[in-house]
């Protein structure tokens, strides 16, 4: 006898695929475009990695304001071609959206 599975030796399944009902799924909304999310943010509010930069990891990262990823963040960190995070806590480190507009308009004109 098998438990767990809907059924037992020599019986029916309790379940089957007729009398399964589907179940009606709603259809995929596309992303808000980077600058409906960026754009309306106050130049003090405060942007973590994940909301920047763009990760395979992560599905909604397809609207990050950032065409590179978080590697090449830090590695322009580093250099000095974007500006430096701030430390929030100990574990948490991110950047004004006011910087990073400046640096991406900056970026533009270049």
């Amino acid at each position: 006898m098998s438990k767990g599975f809907g059924f037992d030796k020599g019986r029916k399944p309790t379940t089957t695929v007729s009398t399964l009902k589907p179940t009606a799924t709603a259809p995929a909304t596309p992303p808000a475009p980077v600058t409906a999310v960026f754009d309306r943010l106050p130049d003090n509010a405060w942007l973590r990695e994940a909301q920047l930069v763009r990760s395979a990891k992560n599905p909604d990262s397809a609207i990050a304001p950032l065409p590179f990823s978080a590697p090449t963040l830090w590695r322009m960190v580093k250099l000095g071609k974007f500006p430096k995070p701030t430390k929030l806590s100990t574990r948490v480190t991110a950047w004004q959206a006011g910087q990073v507009r400046a640096w991406m308009a900056a970026q533009a004109t270049a």
